[in-house]
């Protein structure tokens, strides 16, 4: 039952008995009101959410986790590639890389014959069987015999392949990017001369690059005629 008082505000008589039991200028007539409390001064169930601070903290620290998580998500899918590219030379390996007759195998284990490459190509290969990055990545490149000359041992050169230690002398990392002829070290700059034994043009490495000697199998497959001509890696001076 609802009974207005003098002024015309309405109050709700729910007993009958003539007295009000809820004057309904209590109740906020809308969002805009001041007060969102229900009986007895208890919170609404129909607070507006995102009127809560509470509620605005909470998503701005999630909001945060998540843009960390996809910077550091965005940061691995760079560093990933860079690592392979440049991984560094791991010296658990102290004997002979490459012994006479040892043939070259590509990265997925086949001979390489002696038509594999055309005259400025170049493949990084490995003795068979294949011992691990680690111990024997080489650079086997082919240029015209008549390029070759400077520092390069043309007695270790076959029908225009030449073949060097792929592991920078510097500080270990796999030489492998190219500037026309020159190769290049990427951690560093490195730059090694292919056509002059792979000796130093530029960057901080001590030496060249140590050459492997190479000769073709009768039946037409690269093989080493001995181990490196020099320490491979950094260091051995």
């Amino acid at each position: 039952m609802t009974a207005r008082d003098g002024d015309g505000h309405g109050a709700i008589d729910g007993d009958g008995d003539g007295d009000s039991d809820l004057d309904l200028d209590a109740v906020p007539d809308g969002p805009g009101d001041a007060c969102a409390c229900g009986d007895a001064g208890r919170p609404s169930i129909y607070q507006p959410f995102w009127r809560d601070s509470r509620a605005n903290a909470t998503r701005r620290a999630y909001a945060r986790v998540l843009a960390t998580v996809g910077g550091l998500a965005a940061l691995a899918s760079l560093t990933a590639p860079v690592l392979g590219l440049t991984r560094v030379f791991e010296r658990s390996y102290t004997g002979p890389v490459y012994s006479d007759g040892v043939a070259l195998v590509d990265g997925e284990g086949d001979r390489v014959t002696a038509d594999r490459l055309s005259e400025g190509e170049q493949l990084t290969v490995f003795p068979e069987p294949r011992p691990g990055i680690d111990r024997a990545p080489t650079l086997l490149v082919r240029f015209p015999e008549a390029a070759y000359g400077g520092g390069t041992r043309l007695e270790f050169t076959v029908s225009g392949y030449a073949a060097y230690s792929k592991v920078c002398t510097h500080a270990g990392c796999m030489v492998a990017d190219r500037d026309e002829t020159t190769l290049v070290c990427p951690c560093h700059s490195g730059r090694f001369d292919p056509l002059s034994g792979a000796s130093v043009t530029g960057g901080p490495p001590p030496r060249a690059l140590p050459q492997l000697p190479i000769t073709l199998s009768s039946d037409g497959v690269l093989v080493a005629a001995g181990d490196f001509e020099g320490p491979v890696g950094p260091g051995g001076g």
